[in-house]
């Protein structure tokens, strides 16, 4: 399905947030993650579905100083 990463279009096969962190790279990587908009928590990634054209947000901690 064609969903929006961080602002570029994507094509990806997975159904579940969870897959689709892994199949972009992310894998066990700490981000943060909003679909549409809307803060997605961790713990709810592996059930929360996506649907073609969704938007997705994924934020990585910095550090500084």
């Amino acid at each position: 399905m064609r969903i929006t990463v961080n602002g570029e279009s994507s094509q990806i096969a997975a159904e579940k947030l969870t897959a689709a962190l892994d199949e972009l790279g992310y894998g066990a990587a700490r981000v943060a993650t909003a679909v549409n908009g809307e803060f997605v928590p961790a713990a709810m990634r592996a059930d929360h579905a996506l649907c073609e054209g969704d938007r997705l947000e994924i934020l990585a901690p910095r550090q500084g100083g």
